[in-house]
């Protein structure tokens, strides 16, 4: 970040705006929202800025730019169209340790204006550091669409009670828990309908209730899909948010982890081939463990949690310490990988069926029921094969399927990292190992993988 975002109490602040144009008009209106006494110089004046002279909303002077202008000033904006003025004015401005913003001149901004959503006391600002103003104000017109102007409401709700619930829990964690139920249920919805003698009822019963002051832990079992954020549910980010302490996996990208609360601690109990950072017995004690604190802890799993992901045996450890857990789906590597690598995994043409595989080596064997996969119109999927697959194209073959079967192999599915190699069960071993294919790859057997070249629509492969 090159723009360090930041909220300025304006109570006693003076601003200087140089210039007195429509642009300079803009910026005031901004200004004036707030507590800053606005102070705006320039040797002629636009007509919006007179009105607001006259209404004493800011003091005018009407005189070419001085250096004595910037005395007393805390903050200052350069509006005017004489690009030498500018330079002068933000020169003399940063010699005196006064914050300084040239208009449309991002070089000269030690700090620039976001794209603000007002409704205070609740205030969300944007910005793009100057490089896309455009996709700023579209990103802008799609936050006022879901964000209710009455949200103004729930966040005076909120200050009105905010020291009396300090008072009332003493730790930062039971706060949030109180509030989080508070703004998830009932209580919100009156504030926003417009019910406040009701919704403050409702509240005081709840912050003088016994119960609410119990921090009950609890478990969240996250698919966090196959590598893109843009493929995680809406429950899943919902529940990242709210969480305390977040254990995740090697496959769960950095881009995801960018979306869990920014104070959650954040374990990493990753595997890769032979190197188990943390063994599966000690993540699902750690699980119990942190949720019996008091804590809600997301378990973070690339692809979908039951499927290859060893969820079922976190939770039979969370069942035996009587921890209460939920389950989030995720988009399953095999569905994530194949949908962008332009392979379907059934086709009325291809594959009547599909079946998902482990070709996890284990003493350097993959005990499979290789007859029952190499079955005809049928898509076989593999995970964690790319150590086994000289044994599983030697099986498959073995087992009856041809040597010309078509295969794929998708590494980095759905992210920008991601690489495809196909061809046969005779050649595969060779392309991939041209291709520099490395974990984590997935394995795609079956005639649906000749049609990847014609459905290829992610990424076009050389």
């Amino acid at each position: 970040m090159q723009y360090f975002p930041i909220f300025l109490d304006t109570t006693d602040i003076n601003c200087l705006v140089v210039g007195a144009g429509e642009v300079a008009a803009r910026k005031v209106e901004l200004l004036l929202k707030t507590s800053a006494d606005i102070t705006v110089v320039a040797p002629w004046v636009c007509d919006t800025l007179l009105k607001f002279a006259k209404q004493e909303k800011i003091q005018l002077i009407v005189r070419p730019y001085n250096e004595s202008d910037l005395s007393d000033k805390q903050m200052v904006f350069v509006a005017t169209d004489n690009s030498e003025l500018n330079v002068q004015v933000h020169d003399q401005a940063r010699a005196q340790k006064i914050l300084v913003n040239v208009v449309d001149n991002t070089p000269l901004c030690q700090f620039i204006t976001p794209s603000i959503i007002d409704r205070s006391p609740i205030i969300i600002a944007m910005s793009s550091g100057g490089v896309a103003p455009v996709l700023l104000r579209y990103l802008r017109q799609k936050l006022e669409s879901v964000i209710p102007q009455k949200i103004s409401l729930l966040g005076q709700f909120s200050e009105k009670f905010r020291e009396s619930v300090k008072k009332r829990f003493k730790s930062v964690t039971e706060r949030r828990y109180f509030w989080e139920d508070v703004l998830d249920g009932d209580i919100a919805e009156n504030v926003l309908q417009g019910n406040p003698q009701l919704a403050e009822k409702t509240f005081l019963e709840k912050l003088n209730s016994d119960q609410a002051s119990k921090t009950v832990g609890e478990v969240y079992l996250v698919g966090a899909g196959p590598g893109d954020p843009d493929l995680l549910t809406f429950r899943a980010l919902r529940l990242m948010q709210k969480a305390d302490v977040v254990v995740y996996d090697r496959l769960v990208s950095p881009e995801i982890l960018e979306l869990v609360r920014r104070d959650a601690e954040k374990i990493y109990v990753g595997k890769a081939k032979s190197k188990h950072t943390v063994p599966q017995n000690e993540i699902n004690e750690l699980l119990a463990k942190e949720a019996m604190a008091g804590n809600r802890v997301v378990r973070l799993k690339g692809g979908d949690p039951f499927i290859f992901g060893r969820g079922g045996e976190e939770l039979e450890t969370l069942i035996e310490y009587g921890v209460n857990f939920q389950v989030v789906p995720g988009i399953t590597a095999a569905s994530g990988a194949a949908s962008y690598a332009g392979i379907p995994l059934t086709h009325r043409d291809h594959a009547k069926s599909v079946v998902f595989a482990t070709g996890h080596l284990q003493d350097n064997s993959i005990n499979l029921n290789w007859k029952g996969l190499a079955q005809p119109d049928q898509t076989i999927v593999f995970y964690m094969g790319l150590t086994g697959l000289p044994i599983i194209c030697e099986q498959l073959v073995a087992h009856g399927l041809a040597q010309d079967t078509p295969i794929a192999m998708v590494q980095s599915a759905t992210t920008s990292q991601q690489k495809v190699v196909t061809g046969t069960l005779e050649n595969i071993q060779q392309l991939a190992e041209s291709a520099g294919i490395t974990p984590p790859a997935l394995i795609i057997v079956g005639s649906v993988v000749s049609l990847q070249q014609k459905l290829n629509w992610y990424k076009k492969q050389a």
